[in-house]
């Protein structure tokens, strides 16, 4: 889909590579601009005698060139590499591309439609912006945290990083944005993703049902507050997912088990004081894991299982689709687009490993 699109790529860790690894799985090149001592990501969460694990999972299908864009000649080939490409992508602090010399105007002279994007955590200007942070910050200070709490009400620690990844996707999409409005005015575009603000970005049912109804957790069917759309333990301590709110699913759940009798609580509440709630509780725990999911699989009532990560290669849903893959270099790989077929697929680069294809490239 997007072979011929060359993306000249400035960032590290997580956001922008996870951005750029979905184009370069839709058929973008993928230039890799590192420093001398490669992406950081290369050297966090270590694994035995390959590059750390955030940068083997998030740069595959790339080209990896080492720059030092503190001095002259390498300025000069960032910029040359620019003046031949589609698009810049960028995740510095605000204002360090511009004192390198590679902000939006110095682009701009060398490639006047360049779609050019910049992550970062606050925005490029204003409040905060200047501040360093991570993804939990992010997370707390967007109230997306806030939503995810114990019983005793104490947010919880994920362990996944949502917004960065958030951001990416946000930043994928701005990218692709920008390069139809190319194609259709031939003008570039630029793009500051702030992480911070696409994770409020997802918070406009919260916004609105807590200036209506005062209520700080979105809308109340979705909670966990009912009994039709909820999580129940199973016999041996695993759990389940019930999203059955349409009534034909919640009566199918209920039908398949005898108790026409439930059907009339489908909105009922998930409080100890519900007899309905306790009996369902109490089918959950007179079962084990894989019965239910046996049971998920025949009774169309909108139940899946709380599967660990070590179990999605061999589930059957992943498995058909072999959306988790054993590389061809050694490791396991997520596909980005589970519909699209590569034929080959190449491993995360070597440090400055192309240096010489690219550098060949623009002096043609």
């Amino acid at each position: 889909m997007l072979e011929g699109i060359r993306v000249i790529d400035f960032t590290n860790y997580l956001p922008g590579p996870f951005a750029t690894l979905r184009l370069a799985d839709l058929g973008a090149e993928i230039i890799k601009v590192e420093p001398p001592g490669g992406d950081p990501a290369r050297h966090t969460g270590m694994s035995q005698n390959r590059d750390g694990i955030v940068f083997q999972a998030n740069n595959r299908q790339k080209k990896s060139i080492t720059l030092n864009l503190k001095e002259k000649d390498g300025l000069e080939t960032a910029l040359k590499l620019i003046s031949n490409s589609d698009v810049v992508i960028e995740s510095f602090r605000p204002g360090v591309m511009g004192k390198l010399g590679l902000g939006l105007e110095d682009v701009q002279k060398v490639k006047p439609d360049i779609v050019y994007c910049s992550i970062s955590g606050y925005g490029q200007k204003g409040l905060l912006s200047g501040l360093g942070n991570h993804d939990i910050n992010y997370m707390a200070l967007s109230g997306v945290l806030a939503q995810l709490k114990d019983k005793q009400g104490r947010p919880v620690h994920p362990s996944i990083t949502f917004a960065d990844y958030l951001g990416g996707y946000a930043a994928n999409e701005r990218i692709l944005a920008g390069l139809v409005s190319r194609f259709l005015t031939g003008k570039g575009s630029y793009h500051s993703i702030s992480i911070t603000d696409q994770l409020v970005s997802l918070l406009g049912n919260h916004v609105m049902v807590e200036k209506e109804m005062s209520e700080g957790t979105g809308i109340s069917v979705l909670n966990g507050s009912i009994i039709a759309y909820a999580l129940y333990e199973t016999m041996d301590g695993r759990f389940m997912s019930m999203g059955a709110l349409e009534p034909k699913f919640w009566e199918n759940f209920c039908m398949a088990h005898g108790r026409e009798d439930w059907i009339r609580a489908h909105f009922s509440k998930t409080d100890e004081s519900n007899p309905v709630y306790q009996e369902v509780k109490a089918i959950f725990k007179s079962k084990p894991f894989f019965e239910w999911i046996e049971f998920a699989q025949k009774v169309d009532c909108c139940m899946a299982p709380v599967l660990e990560i070590g179990e999605l290669q061999n589930n059957p849903y992943f498995k058909e689709k072999e959306l988790i893959f054993t590389s061809s270099w050694g490791d396991c790989q997520v596909k980005m687009h589970s519909d699209l077929v590569q034929e080959h697929v190449a491993g995360p680069p070597k440090i400055g490993e192309h240096k010489n294809e690219i550098l060949n490239s623009i002096l043609i």
